[in-house]
Parts: C-alpha cells; sequence; structure tokens
C-alpha cells in the first residue's frame, strides 16, 4: 500500500459557501475507487453553479422534488440556503443545503449533495438526507439521520491517520459501486445466487462496523436495500472489496438476508452466516 499516496489523496478540507453561515437520479459514470486528480481546479463558485442546476433539473414551479429512501416518500422542498460545503480531495465536494417542506415551512430538512469532478465539469453521485424533522411542542427540530453518510465520518481525523484503510473508505467505495450501477429509475440490480434471478433493489444505507477479514485481508460491507414499492420487504447485501495497489474495488456482491413473510409480518432470513470467519473492525 502507498502511505504518502493516501495521505495526499485523502486530505480533508472545509469550506464554508456563505459568510456567516454557523455549524450544525441518474448517476455518472464511475469507478468503485476514488477517481484519479482532474486537470480542472474546481472552486466554490464551481460547485454552487453545479449545485444551483442540479436543484432547478429536479424542481417543478420552485418545488425541489426529491424521492428519500429512508421514508420511501417523496419529499417536496423549496430552498433556503446552502449552509456550507465540505470537500474530500479526490472524492468530490458535498454542499450542505437547508430546504423546508413546501405544505409546512416549519419542517427543516438538511439535504448533502455528492459532486464528483468528471474532466472539465462536477457530476451528481447522490443525494441523501443529512437531517430530517422532529416536531416537538408546536413546531420542529432537526435531527441527524443515523447511521451518518461516510463523508461526515473523516472530518476530525488528521491527514495522517488515513495511512491505512478507514472504515469511511471502505464505505464510499461501496457506495461508489452502487451509484455508478443504479438506473435512471434509481433501482439497482443484485443477482441472486440462489436462482440465478436478477432482483432490482433500492438503496437505503450502508451499515457499521466495517469489517475486515484476517486471512485474506478482504473487506466487507453490510447494506439494507429495499424491494421497490414495498415498505416492509428488506434485502441486507454484503460488499466485498480488495485492497489492491492503494485502490478498493468491490469484487463481490452477495445476498445476505432476504425477507420472509411469517404470520402476516415481514422478517428476514439470511443465506449464510460469518461462522468460523475471523474479522476485525475497521475503524
Amino acid at each position: 500500500m502507498h502511505a504518502a499516496m493516501r495521505v495526499a489523496a485523502f486530505a480533508v478540507f472545509t469550506l464554508t459557501l456563505l459568510a456567516g453561515a454557523d455549524a450544525g437520479d441518474a448517476p455518472p459514470p464511475s469507478l468503485a475507487e476514488a477517481p484519479p486528480a482532474t486537470a480542472k481546479d474546481f472552486r466554490e463558485e464551481d460547485v454552487r453553479a453545479t449545485l444551483k442546476d442540479v436543484i432547478a433539473a429536479r424542481s417543478q414551479d420552485g418545488v425541489f422534488i426529491f424521492r428519500d429512501p429512508k421514508t420511501d416518500a417523496d419529499l417536496k422542498l423549496v430552498f433556503d440556503e446552502v449552509k456550507m460545503v465540505r470537500g474530500m480531495r479526490g472524492y468530490g465536494w458535498f454542499p450542505n443545503v437547508i430546504f423546508h417542506d413546501a405544505a409546512e415551512p416549519k419542517k427543516k430538512y438538511a439535504i448533502d449533495f455528492w459532486l464528483r469532478p468528471n474532466g472539465d465539469k462536477l457530476d451528481l453521485v447522490d443525494i441523501r438526507v443529512q437531517k430530517g424533522p422532529r416536531r416537538e411542542g408546536d413546531g420542529y427540530t432537526m435531527i441527524t439521520r443515523l447511521p451518518v453518510a461516510w463523508w461526515w465520518l473523516p472530518v476530525s481525523e488528521h491527514p495522517g491517520d488515513t495511512e491505512i484503510v478507514r472504515h469511511w473508505q471502505v464505505m464510499s467505495a461501496v457506495h461508489s459501486e452502487i451509484a455508478s450501477k443504479r438506473g435512471k429509475d434509481g433501482v439497482y440490480y443484485v443477482k441472486d445466487e440462489k436462482n440465478g434471478q436478477t432482483i432490482p433493489l433500492e438503496f437505503i444505507e450502508i451499515h457499521q462496523p466495517i469489517r475486515r477479514l484476517k486471512k485474506d485481508g478482504r473487506y466487507f460491507a453490510c447494506t439494507d436495500f429495499r424491494k421497490p414499492g414495498s415498505k416492509d420487504e428488506y434485502y441486507d447485501v454484503d460488499f466485498w472489496l480488495d485492497d489492491k495497489d492503494g485502490k478498493l474495488k468491490v469484487g463481490e456482491v452477495r445476498i445476505h438476508k432476504v425477507p420472509v413473510e411469517e404470520d402476516g409480518a415481514w422478517t428476514q432470513k439470511p443465506r449464510y452466516t460469518f461462522d468460523g470467519l475471523e474479522t476485525e473492525d475497521v475503524k
């Protein structure tokens, strides 16, 4: 593994787009690993311009429409402000944008946009809810969604700490793999090795902890997917990754648990277990 390359590639920097900002869906073609450095030196005005275009393209009559996979609902939102932008060298830009509900303005959302350099432009990779509204008395407060997206995890790390593979780097590679292979309808297809069928699924989230096999050094991450059109049929899908020449690549995708209806309720039945495998958590 090339430690010096990792330190340079994974340096984290933060830019605030708006003065006084306080703290607190067809994807583009991409690879599972972080893309090589682009020739264009993107600046905050480039991020703001791309973000404006992305929001406009997904808006109708001033209302931004976003399919929230966590709640299985179409959010209808109105733009308030760009709160901040976080950039991760080699991974892209992550504007955090505040919206309010079109029908109930007191309900606020913080939405993350993942933009990644592609030649001389920035491509949208994914959109995720970072904070959602929760009622408190007569109003609402914004609560952070769990688990948090991987791009929030390395904010407190020192660049020297990234000489080894970190959990967020594995999560980034998995997220990139999913985003790059989804269709325009947001559906990701997984082949069921048991019956050979290809199953359409909607990505929900990546679990923690991330683990590494002691025997062969492979990493694996468990993820949640849901059957499109269903609120209760969930699949656990495992992504297995290899670390070769300093790059993480998804080598295998397996269905770990499938939804089974029992007594009128949906549960998950495991296809296999990790018994006998020595693993370690990736921090």
